[in-house]
């Protein structure tokens, strides 16, 4: 009997927690989510938007990705708190440093699906994510990334150079009514980059609330083109309902009001 998949469901497969260390001696807490029966055909490494606005490990897009793509897609799901941040796994040691000490984070991550053999590793990048993708994932290790919500605020335009220089894929997905960037400035500030395609989502916002299955869907279009999309919402076999509570008040919609960090010169009003 197939069962609806809902926003609190965990389909089958073997997630352990993870501990990542970076060069500068700290120790962030994550998660790998793998198929249950079977390797992976390729590997998410997931950047979560402003710690300082609510992002985490488990801001709801990552943690449906998490709970989903290995069994629906054959996909690996590896995510975890930059330095400082906390959630229900727990708190990364450190502090936020503005997409600067981060810089080993993102390293540590792809140190860790390396050593661990994970096969087609792709960062996906959230809003402040996806500018440590832009600034610190352009990495021999990785096969392409994948920006939700870019604000190219911390990026410059020297990061946008490496990544055109290499030819790695770059696809970003843009709410039609993102709060910092919308489809049009995405593609001409993203035409630096030759190979960087741009998708405008219609009707989304920055939060992608209520849009997470579409960018499910464009990311396994992406990552393993050989599964069919969109993904299906229904699901013959076990699954589990995870606790979504505790995130009731840890959304980045918690700190709309609150001013965003970054370098002036970037920022979005």
């Amino acid at each position: 009997m197939s069962t609806p998949i809902r926003a609190s469901s965990v389909l089958p497969g073997r997630r352990e927690d993870i501990e990542l260390h970076t060069a500068d001696g700290l120790r962030l807490v994550g998660e790998l989510a793998l198929p249950a029966d079977r390797p992976p055909v390729a590997t998410l490494v997931c950047l979560h938007p402003l710690p300082t606005h609510g992002g985490m490990m488990d801001s709801h897009v990552f943690r449906k990705a998490a709970w989903r793509l290995p069994a629906l897609a054959d996909v690996a799901v590896l995510r975890f708190n930059t330095r400082g941040t906390s959630s229900l796994r727990g708190t990364s040691e450190g502090a936020f440093d503005a997409a600067v000490g981060e810089r080993y984070d993102v390293a540590a991550a792809i140190e860790y699906a390396e050593f661990a053999e994970l096969p087609n590793i792709w960062l996906v990048g959230w809003s402040f994510g996806t500018d440590l993708a832009l600034k610190y994932g352009c990495d021999p290790a990785i096969a392409g990334a994948i920006l939700l919500s870019p604000p190219l605020r911390f990026s410059a335009p020297e990061d946008l150079a490496t990544w055109a220089g290499s030819g790695r894929p770059l696809v970003a997905l843009v709410p039609e009514f993102d709060d910092y960037l919308r489809p049009a400035e995405a593609r001409e500030r993203l035409a630096a980059v030759p190979q960087a395609e741009v998708v405008g989502v219609p009707g989304a916002k920055h939060l992608w609330v209520g849009d997470a299955e579409t960018v499910l869907d464009e990311i396994v279009r992406r990552v393993n083109p050989a599964v069919a999309v969109p993904l299906p919402t229904t699901w013959d076999g076990p699954m589990e309902t995870g606790d979504v509570s505790g995130y009731a008040d840890r959304t980045v919609a918690s700190f709309a009001d609150t001013p965003v960090p970054g370098p002036l010169a970037n920022r979005a009003d």
